[in-house]
């Protein structure tokens, strides 16, 4: 387990050095940073705890909500705003899993796509609340220690400080009691009810911390873009990108996310100016080759491989 963590300690010093050496291309670093964070929240439930999601970007447009509306309308701090986002996700993911986790299988995520869609349209039609389908633009925002948050270079340590936030956050988790209790519930939630674990309480907890952490990347991108509307922060399609993210990766693992987030938010990027209007069908054709020959993912399929041949080493000897 310590190699995890230099590992993150290494990346994170290259991800501070980042700015210095590629200072023109932050923007694609920050939207790279906030999915690789994105989809390690989502795999907390999604793959920790095997409950697949196609709703998180509530979760994304409620923090970036908090932000946008408490800055404009209310003259709130942005880190009071992120933080009632994360209060506010939390108690929306509890009340969300209470009502949706006694569903299975693909039940469960149609279920988190219609609340999800529901929430969008709350977003849309009650502008006293939200601004409606126009949107809200951020003008002004304070300067915290003197630093401007609408500069890019401070857009994306913010993003590469929730990016490893979320990552340490799963490390600890891994290790955790709650960590196995998330395995067990995955596998089989008969045998872990045998066991003495209570799995909509373990799926509680983990859609909860999923949802939180969605909601803090969700308050950065907010400051990130200054501009946010219905249209965009509630999309379908964020969900399913987060999701594909993680599933690409790797459910369950630790890196995953990170390496997917990397793969997709990385060639999209190569692929739109290599390949123009082109772009599409190869980067279809990545995925399309990944699912086909890693069914579990890209950081999945070699650690399940490790797992089984650590098995096989001890049965043999």
């Amino acid at each position: 387990m310590k190699k995890h963590y230099f590992i993150l300690a290494g990346l994170i010093l290259l991800g501070i050095l980042y700015p210095q050496m590629f200072p023109g291309y932050l923007s694609v670093a920050i939207t790279l940073l906030l999915y690789a964070g994105w989809a390690t929240a989502w795999d907390i439930l999604g793959g920790w705890a095997g409950q697949v999601s196609l709703g998180h970007a509530s979760f994304v447009g409620l923090g970036a909500y908090f932000v946008a509306v408490g800055t404009a309308h209310h003259e709130i701090a942005p880190w009071w705003s992120i933080l009632m986002g994360l209060v506010a996700a939390a108690m929306l993911a509890y009340l969300w899993g209470r009502l949706t986790f006694k569903l299975k299988g693909p039940y469960f995520t149609l279920s988190t796509i219609a609340i999800a869609e529901i929430l969008r349209l709350i977003a849309i039609n009650e502008g006293w609340l939200t601004g409606g389908a126009t949107g809200v633009f951020i003008m002004v925002l304070p300067e915290p220690f003197g630093l401007d948050l609408f500069s890019r270079q401070v857009n994306y340590y913010l993003a590469l400080a929730f990016a490893a936030t979320t990552v340490l956050i799963v490390m600890l988790i891994s290790r955790s009691k709650f960590g196995y209790q998330l395995r067990a519930v995955r596998e089989d939630e008969d045998s872990a009810m045998a066991s003495g674990i209570n799995p909509t309480t373990v799926k509680l907890k983990a859609f909860m911390i999923s949802g939180a952490l969605a909601a803090l990347g969700g308050g950065i991108y907010a400051i990130f873009l200054s501009f946010i509307e219905p249209h965009i922060i509630f999309y379908l399609l964020l969900s399913v990108q987060i999701a594909l993210t993680a599933i690409i990766g790797g459910r369950g693992t630790i890196w995953g996310p990170c390496v997917g987030a990397f793969l997709l938010v990385g060639s999209g990027e190569v692929f739109r100016t290599t390949f123009a209007e082109a772009n599409m069908l190869i980067y279809g054709l990545l995925i399309m080759l990944v699912v086909m020959f890693m069914p579990r993912g890209i950081v999945g399929e070699p650690a399940r491989y490790l797992i089984r041949r650590a098995y096989a080493k001890r049965a043999q000897g």
